[in-house]
């Protein structure tokens, strides 16, 4: 079995990339956006693989374009994205041999995760699909009793546990046809582990195996273990081979990073959506602002991880307007300070009163979300910046010492104007950045 240490060097050299990028898209679609009430309506409303089935009868996406699925993400300055191959329901977006109940068997009559693919790579996107572990629709795939099936209170749905041997060799055939039939993909996102189902109830040891001998670049989230922190998992330094290459806190942006046992930052990922729900829900329209998700993903990125931002396209195949709208404005602030976010990281300095800092090197990012009262505090940064510069166009900012900040020798201050010591308004109320060269 390899070594730990090997483990966790050939996640670094892998994961290289992904940090580096910084930001993605996450793409929850399938039947369930027929019914609009959420991807887990199956279970929620513990519908039958019977009645289920209206929707894969009526589903036609005639105006997916995943061209234009690529160009919004490309323009909102994210780097990579991820599409649900197989969710929960157990249905398709692509061409398993191993199954009728796949896309190409509906109406649309099309391998939507090839056109996906092929889409986004021609925008120079990386790739990934998500696969879910959990199957309602496959009849090996515990349901009685099981903590989420549709059928968990049916006893007429008791399975043999025998069989579910043959469950797993159908979900490991379908990841190998994807790792196999669909050129080079750069991230394999499962999901997710529960209860007893957790590591070797999926011979994870095994997938892993099949994964890295297939595409040994590949990166791979840490769902395959149940999330905790317990022995072998990526939070220690002694991590299993399938316990992933990033962690993916959900709907969550933790306090202070993700850090495995001894304190050291790891790679992660915060997977959220732009409304409440993963799949289209046509009655959710909670949209999170452009500023928040602004923010959001300065906040990740000044702890050392990345923002996977969910978008759930429609049963027609199309990303909703509102999301595409903050999409769009997301991009505006990226093409004028993506500087800020692209391989930046954690800054060696506490996070300041008026945001937060992000760092590449010797440039130091200074993300000021609040106006301040005459100039803006840098503290300890005294003698430190050689330059500051407005990062959006370039133009100068004044640092200085205030008549009335003389007992502050330790900090820098900066102004947007002249005279220096008066109150000015942020130039971008969304977010500020203001690029400090430091010395070295």
């Amino acid at each position: 079995m390899m070594g730990n240490s090997s483990i966790i060097n050939e996640r670094t050299e892998r994961t290289q990339w992904f940090l580096q990028d910084r930001f993605g898209m996450f793409i929850h679609w399938g039947l369930y956006a027929i019914p609009a009430r959420g991807e887990w309506v199956q279970s929620v409303e513990r519908i039958s693989n019977e009645d289920y089935k209206t929707y894969f009868d009526e589903f036609d996406p005639i105006r997916y374009d995943p061209s234009a699925w690529a160009r919004a993400a490309k323009q909102a300055g994210m780097k990579y994205a991820v599409l649900t191959a197989k969710h929960h329901d157990g249905f398709c977006l692509f061409d398993s041999a191993l199954t009728d109940y796949k896309s190409t068997n509906t109406r649309a009559r099309r391998d939507l995760v090839w056109e996906f693919l092929e889409a986004f790579r021609a925008e120079g996107l990386k790739v990934g699909l998500y696969y879910s572990l959990v199957d309602w629709h496959h009849e090996d795939y515990p349901a009685f009793r099981d903590n989420h099936h549709p059928m968990r209170d049916n006893e007429n749905e008791k399975r043999n546990p025998e069989t579910f041997s043959q469950y797993l060799s159908y979900m490991h055939g379908q990841v190998r046809e994807l790792l196999t039939n669909y050129g080079k993909l750069d991230i394999m996102w499962f999901d997710f582990s529960y209860g007893e189902m957790v590591g070797e109830k999926w011979k994870a040891t095994e997938l892993m195996a099949m994964i890295r001998s297939l595409q040994p670049h590949i990166i791979v989230d840490n769902r395959l273990e149940s999330g905790g922190e317990g022995g072998g998992s990526i939070y220690t330094n002694n991590p299993l081979s399938y316990s992933g290459d990033f962690a993916s806190p959900e709907q969550i942006i933790p306090p202070h990073g993700v850090k495995d046992q001894d304190g050291n930052s790891i790679p992660w990922e915060a997977n959220i959506t732009l409304n409440n729900n993963w799949g289209y829900t046509a009655h959710d329209l909670q949209y999170k602002s452009i500023t928040t998700v602004i923010r959001k993903l300065v906040e990740c990125v000044s702890k050392n991880g990345n923002l996977l931002l969910n978008v759930g396209p429609n049963a027609m195949g199309e990303i909703p307007r509102d999301s595409l709208d903050i999409l769009a404005g997301v991009g505006n602030w990226m093409a004028q300070n993506s500087a800020s976010i692209y391989e930046c990281g954690q800054a060696d300095l506490s996070k300041p009163e008026w945001g937060r800092y992000t760092q590449k090197g010797n440039r130091l990012y200074a993300h000021i979300f609040e106006e301040n009262i005459g100039s803006i505090n840098l503290n300890g940064l005294a003698g430190r910046i050689k330059k500051a510069r407005l990062l959006a166009d370039g133009s100068e900012v004044f640092l200085n010492r205030p008549w009335n900040a003389i007992l502050f020798m330790e900090d820098a201050f900066l102004s947007f104007a002249k005279p220096e010591a008066l109150t000015y308004p942020l130039p971008d109320k969304r977010n500020t950045v203001v690029e400090l060269e430091l010395l070295e």
